[in-house]
């Protein structure tokens, strides 16, 4: 999994860093979340404070009840979903 943020800073500009690689064993929701929640503990960002995420298309992302969206839409309702539009034909 491939982490990557995009922000506005103070002068407007979008600024895209590249966070991290993390190796998945497994690609359930909640491994992928545990995962999230420990690179941005690790480098010192609150995930309480995101207020966006995309992903691609898969189920385990994208899903309404149990995907990472909705996992991480429970403990935070300002961090809305968008699909990744890299991912759309």
């Amino acid at each position: 999994m491939a982490v990557i943020l995009r922000y506005v800073d103070n002068n407007g500009h979008t600024i895209e860093h590249f966070l991290g690689i993390q190796h998945m064993r497994n690609t359930t929701a909640s491994s992928h979340k545990a995962a999230i929640e420990a690179l941005f503990s690790k480098h010192g960002l609150i995930i309480s404070r995101l207020c966006g995420q995309g992903y691609n298309g898969a189920s385990n992302m994208r899903g309404e009840f149990n995907g990472l969206k909705a996992l991480i839409l429970n403990s935070n309702p300002s961090a809305y979903y968008v699909h990744c539009f890299a991912h759309r034909l």
